[in-house]
């Protein structure tokens, strides 16, 4: 295995060395910037960020996305009052084209503040501070003279990193230190930049002996230095860095609201426990190391294969059930709500029996019960709705509330002007406030009172988490 994890470093080397240099900045002045500020963002109700894929920032972890930029994120659109929707991109360049030509509106990386990049992006206030460190392998060797194992000679002075060659993201802000630390030792840094790996991936590759050096910021270091005992974080090769959020130089009006935010909120307690949570906290290692870790095992639940055997019968993405099963039961088999319903599905006993589910705790069966109910709900709702987008919605909510009431929403939907057959802004609208009188008391409303907000919500975050299993999962 390492023999081929060689060849797939020298094969990176070989490919980052037919590009051209490394010209982010300039190759980002030649896009063209649309002009897309606050306003629009608002009217538009949601915001489109781009975010790094690792340990700390963003990940799945047992069905639920987390991450240090994630929780900050939903904080200030939660603050804003508008939607959150994530992409992911572990390529810095990539991401500033993405902000300047308006496929994103905010770059939610630790991108640490630069005047070169400062040429092409405005930051934001610095969410946190970091040192840039040497990341090395700590390998023993035996003396001959002596019985006892010692570390072998560790870089402690930059003077040392002359002639040494050190491996980083392609893109990165190490780049840019490095080339100024080789001009104050007055020698050569050998600068191997490698596309498509990411900081922490290097970081796995120097623990392994692929390479010897990377560089990272110290508080990922930190992070790292509880899964891999045998690399050495202790040289820093920059003093204390701001890093902070990107947004376009035509947009002050953003750049002004994000600001008033992380300045108050990085005072505030609950950043506290957050920062705490994700760089402090050595219980974080069980997490990355659990096979229901998007990093590492990739799985969602233990019940992946069977969610992914069933969901082929109704031609379902598995990750939209599984989004589901974790709304319904958190994967937890033997859970029964207040109303009676059991199981991962939550399948109410005259559902289940109908679909031929004789044990409700039992995984396979409860799943496959669940997906005929689907089915069997997508059946009547193909008759009304032919786009299957908008169906799917329709059929969460129905598998949530029942029929009935999401056939009342609609009916309200025609009656005040809507479009019946579109979910957003006009069917579920209409749902949400089927628990007003003035609604359930219209004489088109066949099923009456409905406490809304459930169903409501029940639809927005299976679509939201769905969203996460399709940026992180396989």
């Amino acid at each position: 295995m390492r023999y081929f994890a060689k060849i797939w470093i020298l094969a990176l080397v070989f490919l980052a060395s037919c590009q051209p240099g490394n010209k982010t900045e300039k190759a980002s002045e030649e896009e063209s910037e649309v002009s897309f500020d606050l306003d629009a963002i608002t009217k538009r109700g949601k915001l489109k960020v781009v975010t790094d894929y690792n340990s700390t920032n963003y990940f799945i972890y047992k069905g639920r996305p987390m991450g240090y930029q994630l929780e900050l994120l939903n904080e200030f659109c939660n603050n804003l009052g508008i939607k959150l929707e994530v992409s992911v991109s572990n390529d810095v360049a990539d991401n500033i084209k993405d902000l300047k030509t308006g496929r994103v509106d905010l770059i939610a990386q630790n991108l640490t503040v630069t005047r070169e990049r400062s040429k092409v992006i405005q930051f934001t206030e610095p969410h946190t501070f970091a040192r840039q460190i040497l990341v090395q392998r700590k390998e023993k060797k035996r003396e001959k003279s002596k019985k006892s194992h010692l570390f072998n000679d560790l870089i402690r002075n930059q003077l040392d990193l002359a002639g040494k060659t050190i491996y980083v993201q392609k893109g990165s802000s190490h780049v840019t230190r490095l080339m100024h630390l080789s001009d104050e030792i007055g020698d050569s840094i050998n600068i191997v930049e490698i596309p498509d790996y990411e900081a922490e991936q290097l970081i796995g590759l120097v623990a392994e002996g692929e390479i010897s050096y990377t560089i990272c910021d110290e508080n990922l270091a930190k992070v790292n230095k509880n899964y891999y005992d045998n690399i050495d974080i202790e040289t820093a090769i920059s003093f204390p860095q701001k890093i902070a959020w990107g947004v376009r130089r035509n947009s002050p009006d953003l750049l002004h609201v994000i600001n008033n935010w992380i300045i108050r909120f990085r005072k505030s307690a609950k950043y506290n426990i957050i920062y705490k949570k994700y760089f402090l906290n050595r219980r974080s290692t069980h997490i990355v190391d659990s096979g229901f870790n998007s990093l590492k095992g990739g799985l969602v639940s233990q019940y992946d294969d069977i969610i992914k055997k069933e969901s082929e019968s109704i031609d379902w993405d598995w990750r939209l059930i599984a989004a589901l099963i974790y709304q319904e039961s958190r994967f937890l088999p033997e859970i029964k709500s207040w109303a009676g319903a059991q199981g991962l599905m939550q399948l109410m006993p005259e559902t289940a029996k109908l679909f031929g589910v004789e044990d409700v705790n039992s995984p396979e069966q409860n799943i496959r019960g669940g997906i005929k109910f689907i089915k069997w709900l997508d059946s009547r709702w193909a008759l009304r709705i032919d786009d299957p987008e908008e169906r799917t919605k329709f059929i969460l909510a129905s598998y949530n509330v029942g029929l009935g009431h999401v056939l009342d929403a609609m009916r309200l939907a025609e009656k005040n002007g809507k479009n019946p057959l579109i979910w957003e802004d006009n069917v579920d609208y209409y749902l949400l406030n089927k628990s007003k009188p003035m609604y359930f008391n219209d004489p088109v409303v066949q099923f009456g009172y409905c406490r809304g907000d459930e169903p409501y919500n029940y639809v927005t975050e299976i679509l939201e988490r769905y969203e996460h299993y399709k940026n992180l999962m396989d």
